[in-house]
């Protein structure tokens, strides 16, 4: 059985929208300024940990715009765009980076079977809307948070009431030099 792990860039007043700036925000583009060795360490661990992506449609289409072009010697880029992806969407029709495959329907049966099958993690970095479904239905295993040590005030927010009260158990912590702060939650 595989585990489902959600990956979150956060502000400290929770804001998840475009932290790579890639959403036209007016403050898209905020972790970059916090980007250091042990922040890519962080997420090349996470990344070949897992065996597959699952996107909710604008994070599949930021990445699929990035990804394909992109090279990097440690293997991060191959392994992004060699590994499979889960697409949830009810407006995409083809997908065009390699590997790709469209969850329609009924989103929670899909997640349900995917995690039923032998593999690595499925990890869920990004698509906001899509992990508050994941977490309605209780579909979650694990959440690693990315506190950046930053406040923007305005913007989507991960948590944003629409769940009612989740609680959840600490699993650990990891802190970088640049002032993020890493918390890794299981659901309670």
């Amino acid at each position: 059985m595989r585990r489902l792990v959600v990956s979150e860039f956060l502000t400290l007043d929770g804001v998840m929208e475009d932290p790579g700036g890639a959403e036209d925000f007016e403050y898209g583009g905020w972790s970059l300024r916090f980007f250091n060795e042990e922040y890519l360490k962080f997420k090349y661990e996470e990344l070949f940990s897992s065996g597959a992506l699952l996107l909710g449609r604008v994070t599949y289409e930021i990445f699929a715009d990035a990804w394909p072009s992109r090279t990097h010697t440690e293997g991060f880029a191959d392994c992004m765009n060699s590994m499979p992806k889960f697409v949830v969407s009810n407006t995409l029709g083809k997908l065009g980076w390699k590997n790709s495959q469209l969850i329609k329907g009924d989103i929670v049966k899909q997640v349900k079977d995917l995690k039923q099958q032998d593999g690595k993690d499925i990890l869920v970095p990004g698509s906001g809307q899509l992990v508050r479904t994941l977490m309605q239905h209780n579909l979650v295993d694990e959440y690693r948070l990315m506190i950046h040590p930053i406040v923007i005030g305005t913007g989507k927010r991960l948590f944003n009431g629409e769940n009612g009260m989740k609680e959840l158990r600490l699993k650990g912590t990891r802190t970088f030099q640049s002032g993020i702060v890493v918390f890794i939650y299981s659901p309670k």
